[in-house]
């Protein structure tokens, strides 16, 4: 396979990040995430709340792969080894030989997702850790371990890793991600509306199983790493160790990884600042720890990026007070819009676009500016429908 067929697999998997994206409101940056990661050949957690198209999106994307094995199960604390790995063949057994059936199951998966990955129970552990790190099976029966084509796993879980068993699995999940519900008023509205619509059938691009393979094992590792990206890296890790953010040295290796398949997906031959963008995704271990990795991140890969995110404070301050205005009358609320959110939000709306326009006029990524706007918007959206009583429908026209 050669560059122009190289170019060509990042190229349809541009469109399957985009047309996935489509399908799922305010998913996009999850979405070129995930194929990041598979990209880098990592494994990656999607953590929220139940019902935020978790598991749906994961079968979306790992769907349009033409000719790969794909598998998935809903893990809890009774899951037993072989019903991930291969159950034991009954009819073999009759025989006298002890044998499992691997089809169908993790063993043979080139692409897997497992949900609720953190109930992985005692008697898994060890197996769950070994097809996620060395991508091997240990058989019952013992003998060699088989080597599994895996590609990379998807996982999924409710909540964070609460025993050191299920921590040991948290850690070798090099990506997480945080999902929550639709936060603008709009998209819900659009939500609602698919329930009962009858959309067009949607453009979906695939690509073939040996090409992602390709991509994975040659073309992403072949992105070059400039020295001003080691430099970056370098200064990123000293401003997170500051701040008693620290990952491990394991961590940040594999992490380089990822700004290669970043650099590929984008179609580009080596890694440029705006790939650092992933990392919000890779150096923090509690939620609550993610809004500071993100800052430092973006500061670092664009100028821009310190007003936008002193917007989106001043954003989320203003959607706390809605929050906090639960219950109260509607001439309270209106006369906490006119005097304090409308102007704010205004205000912030124009300058997120005025430093749109001056990220893109300078080449720069405009991606945490767009970010920030997606917050505005939603809050000025709630604003609208949850403070003045706008209709959803009548919000659209005045935003």
């Amino acid at each position: 396979m050669g560059a122009q067929d190289a170019q060509d697999t990042a190229k349809r998997l541009r469109a399957i990040s985009d047309e996935v994206s489509d399908r799922f409101y305010e998913r996009a940056d999850v979405v070129r995430t995930l194929v990041v990661t598979l990209l880098a050949g990592q494994h990656s957690l999607v953590l929220g709340p139940p019902g935020t198209a978790k598991s749906e999106m994961a079968r979306e994307l790992t769907g349009r792969v033409g000719g790969a094995a794909y598998w998935e199960i809903l893990l809890s604390k009774f899951t037993v080894p072989t019903r991930m790995f291969g159950p034991i063949d009954v009819a073999a057994l009759a025989r006298g030989e002890y044998r499992q059936v691997y089809d169908g199951r993790a063993t043979t998966a080139h692409v897997a997702f497992i949900d609720e990955i953190f109930k992985c129970s005692t008697a898994a552990l060890n197996e769950t850790l070994g097809y996620l790190n060395e991508r091997i099976y240990h058989p019952e029966s013992g003998g060699e371990p088989i080597r599994c084509p895996l590609i990379g796993a998807i996982t999924a879980s409710n909540e964070l890793p609460s025993g050191e068993d299920s921590a040991a699995i948290y850690d070798r999940l090099l990506v997480r991600i945080e999902v929550g519900y639709l936060a603008d008023p709009l998209n819900f509205a659009a939500l609602v509306r698919s329930a009962v619509s009858r959309p067009a059938a949607p453009t979906r691009t695939t690509i073939e199983l040996a090409a992602l393979q390709y991509a994975v094992t040659e073309a992403v590792p072949a992105m070059d790493v400039p020295d001003v990206i080691v430099d970056a890296v370098c200064t990123l890790r000293a401003a997170l160790r500051r701040k008693e953010l620290v990952a491990s040295d394991r961590r940040w290796r594999q992490a380089v990884g990822l700004l290669q398949a970043s650099a590929y997906l984008d179609g580009r031959p080596a890694v440029a600042e705006t790939d650092l963008s992933v990392l919000t995704h890779v150096l923090w271990d509690s939620p609550a720890e993610r809004p500071t990795v993100e800052r430092e991140v973006l500061q670092l890969v664009n100028p821009d990026a310190k007003e936008a995110l002193d917007l989106a404070d001043a954003i989320e301050e203003l959607e706390a007070q809605l929050d906090a205005m639960a219950g109260q009358s509607r001439e309270a609320l209106s006369e906490w819009v006119i005097k304090k959110a409308h102007n704010k939000l205004a205000t912030a709306g124009k300058r997120l676009e005025k430093l749109r326009e001056e990220a893109a006029s300078a080449g720069r990524s405009t991606a945490a500016i767009d970010r920030v706007t997606g917050r505005q918007r939603a809050v000025r959206a709630r604003v609208l429908t949850e403070a003045l009583g706008v209709d959803a429908s009548m919000v659209q026209a005045q935003l």
